[in-house]
């Protein structure tokens, strides 16, 4: 591996590392060379991932962490702190929203999503960053979504709104800290197949065409997906990169600016 790319020695956080794109950005980077701290509210999902990354020879910290709790948050940084001393690059993925209708979904549910995908993120990247800030470098990324900077409809107006903050805390993090070496920068995916989506293509056969007509490339994205731009991030290849929204999505959002042709019947 190009040494551009090269994460030995290095330490990197990523939540949601049980499984989907976290999980795939957990073993690129262990394959890269970092060590990995395993951050989920899944314990024996996170295990699993520790024991295939300590099969290549990294070390791994499982941490069983809600991302909604700055509580089991700042416990989690503590175990880094005592374990590896340092953080170096952080996958801020996980985090849970409620799809609802506007005129439907309580405040309550609002309030859990946000929690999920900003307040806990936010967090994260708090305790992170003073960190690196303290060391003079790190690299962060938050996962956004096309729902990030269009308009789905659909029932996302929770996870819609939540998204936007993502993409603009991460624009604000990396203007206020690119300067002392800490870059900052957020993916959108667009529709990435996962248990979730196969679920509600199982169930109405008429999501996949819709969803696949605004696609170009032809193909639901996969969470292997994110490996190859998780470790470009992560690394000094990268080293000038920050605060951009890096859209991940098979030509989506160039071709009709994130959306999906025909309509859908919404399910509740």
């Amino acid at each position: 591996m190009s040494s551009m790319f090269d994460l030995t020695g290095r330490v990197s956080l990523v939540s949601g590392s049980a499984s989907g794109m976290g999980k795939a950005i957990a073993m690129a980077v262990a394959e890269a060379g970092s060590d990995v701290v395993l951050a989920d509210i899944n314990e024996e999902g996170a295990q699993a991932t520790a024991q295939e990354i300590e099969a290549l020879g990294r070390k791994a910290l499982p941490v069983v962490c809600d991302i909604s709790s700055p509580e089991a948050i700042r416990s989690m940084f503590a175990q880094i702190d005592e374990t590896f001393g340092h953080i170096d690059f952080v996958a801020n993925i996980a985090g849970e929203a409620v799809r609802k209708k506007p005129e439907v979904i309580e405040l309550d549910e609002v309030e859990w999503t946000w929690r999920n995908i900003v307040y806990g993120r936010f967090c994260i990247c708090q305790e992170a960053g003073r960190r690196m800030l303290e060391q003079g470098r790190g690299s962060i990324i938050n996962l956004g979504s096309l729902a990030s900077i269009t308009a789905l409809g659909r029932g996302h107006i929770a996870y819609s709104m939540a998204m936007g903050a993502v993409v603009q805390m991460t624009r604000e993090l990396s203007t206020e800290w690119s300067g002392r070496g800490v870059r900052v920068n957020s993916v959108l995916p667009a529709q990435v197949l996962n248990p979730g989506l196969q679920q509600r293509i199982d169930a109405d056969h008429r999501i996949k065409e819709r969803f696949l007509s605004g696609i170009p490339s032809g193909r639901f994205g996969s969470s292997d997906d994110i490996k190859g731009l998780a470790v470009f991030l992560a690394s000094d290849a990268s080293s000038w990169i920050t605060g951009t929204l890096i859209p991940m999505d098979g030509g989506n959002l160039a071709m009709n600016a994130g959306g999906s042709v025909g309509t859908e019947v919404f399910a509740e």
